[in-house]
């Protein structure tokens, strides 16, 4: 069974993914595998330099910093570097996913209804927090400042479309009851898988 993960930046669904890990669910996280997947393959390198030109690719490698500042002021631009990336990404997923032995396992991806992969999902699962708290903690952990964010937020789909066509919803503010919630919902979905 494939349960989806979802949220907003700074929403903490790693911290909810990390949750549901420590039951024993294999968690795939969709951006570090794209990281990897951008680092080691031939054929996004090239089309990423179809793309963005050149300077896309330095010492072999993604400029990851100006790619994000291009696609993060151009939805067009953003559109077509997940054409590019995703469906590499999903590849790699299927292949993960038939190797994986437990009830359920969760793909967390900050863009899983954008991409249409709920489609592909049994249940999804949608983290939240106040607009406010995602901005400190991702100027927090990035380093990134407020305008920068908010740009970031403003690629994404709103908590509000995302709780509209989830099957639970975790906001996450507090630790505990994050983790309560969370035990809540790994609880239901064994009871499904089994």
């Amino acid at each position: 069974m494939i349960v989806g993960l979802t949220g907003g930046i700074g929403s903490g669904k790693t911290t909810v993914a990390n949750m549901f890990s420590d039951f024993g669910i294999p968690i795939y996280v969709s951006d570090i595998e794209a990281r990897k997947l951008m680092e080691s393959s031939t054929e996004i390198h090239n089309e990423l330099v179809a793309l963005f030109g050149n300077k896309a690719i330095v010492n072999n490698k993604p400029d990851r910093a100006y790619i994000g500042n291009i696609v993060f002021q151009d939805k067009t631009l953003l559109q077509k570097l997940n054409s590019i990336v995703h469906p590499v990404v999903q590849k790699h997923f299927k292949q993960w996913y038939h190797n994986c032995k437990a009830p359920y396992v969760i793909k967390e991806s900050a863009i899983l209804f954008e991409q249409n992969l709920n489609n592909f999902c049994y249940a999804v699962i949608t983290v939240t927090a106040p607009i406010e708290i995602k901005i400190q903690r991702v100027i927090k952990r990035d380093g990134s400042d407020r305008a920068n964010v908010i740009n970031r937020m403003n690629n994404q789909w709103t908590d509000e479309q995302k709780i509209a066509l989830s099957d639970f919803v975790i906001e996450n503010i507090d630790i505990e009851t994050t983790r309560k919630k969370v035990a809540e919902v790994h609880q239901i979905l064994l009871k499904k898988a089994t």
